[in-house]
């Protein structure tokens, strides 16, 4: 059995904490035999636990507390703490090996609702578990959620050579903002969920980058990020924006722009630069 879990890509701007896509960057698990104790292989440092207190299996052992240790084979193209739900990826999968090896049953708001109270919002653990754009509320222990296609458009993503946990780049936002900035803030996010749903990318796009809740406080920690955006506006981007958390910027485009712009950047930044595409199937289990 193997399970696969996209990456994702949150916030698109000023749907801080509730917008999520899922892209083409997997986290894949291969359940192998039972085993006396929980037994990771990976490719991953020692930074990343083997043993029960890896993520996944954390994860997996709240829903079902008497699982059975496997051995599992862990392989991931999802870059740690660049910003693309790294973190996610494992809560996700550790859900669906509960579900699977417990044969808990779950249904899809069930794993939405448990993974949105491990991570404490919805804005990536939905989209993986789904597929395509997602926009959830999660409220008092419970989430409502709206999916959405991905937008009919061309995804760079500008992954930068260093980290950027993200209790690093939530330590520079406010505790509060004023009542009147909230409610422009609140504006600019409608005007960009209405011009998704209207397939107009360019009006999307600018309310994208008007975000008034996080990413004007997170500049300084991603310093390309205001070349970058110039770069990607005159070569024809809708929007260029932080994915998550940071330092990756996730940049929408046309699709014919997409040589230009990817050529454009790496001229200038010693960055990785890939095209991604939007995952439509979200988690799922092969056998």
């Amino acid at each position: 059995m193997k399970i696969i879990v996209p990456a994702t890509s949150a916030n698109l701007g000023c749907g801080f904490d509730s917008i999520g896509i899922a892209l083409d960057l997997y986290l894949e698990l291969e359940v192998l035999e039972p085993n006396e104790k929980w037994v990771i292989a990976s490719d991953f440092g020692a930074g990343i636990p083997k043993d029960e207190t890896n993520l996944i299996v954390k994860t997996a052992l709240e829903l079902a507390p008497d699982l059975q240790p496997h051995k599992l084979a862990m392989k991931s193209n999802v870059p740690l703490t660049r910003g693309l739900g790294s973190s996610s990826t494992a809560i996700v999968a550790g859900i669906l090996l509960a579900n699977e090896l417990a044969n808990l049953k779950l249904s899809k708001h069930e794993m939405l609702n448990f993974a949105s109270k491990m991570e404490g919002h919805p804005d990536n653990v939905a989209p993986a578990i789904l597929g395509g754009l997602v926009i959830g509320c999660f409220q008092n222990g419970k989430l409502d959620y709206a999916p959405m296609t991905a937008p009919d458009c061309a995804y760079i993503a500008f992954i930068p050579d260093y980290s950027l946990p993200t209790k690093v780049s939530r330590g520079v936002l406010p505790k509060t903002i004023d009542y009147p900035e909230a409610v422009t803030a609140s504006a600019i996010a409608n005007v960009m969920v209405a011009s998704l749903v209207n397939g107009n990318l360019k009006i999307a796009g600018k309310m994208m980058e008007e975000d008034r809740f996080h990413e004007k406080y997170r500049d300084e920690l991603v310093p390309e990020l205001g070349e970058v955006r110039q770069i990607s506006y005159e070569y024809g981007a809708y929007a260029c924006v932080l994915s998550g958390a940071g330092p990756t910027i996730l940049i929408l485009t046309p699709k014919e722009q997409v040589a230009t712009i990817k050529e454009k950047l790496a001229s200038k930044f010693d960055a990785k630069i890939i095209e991604l595409h939007p995952d439509v199937e979200g988690a799922r289990v092969i056998s």
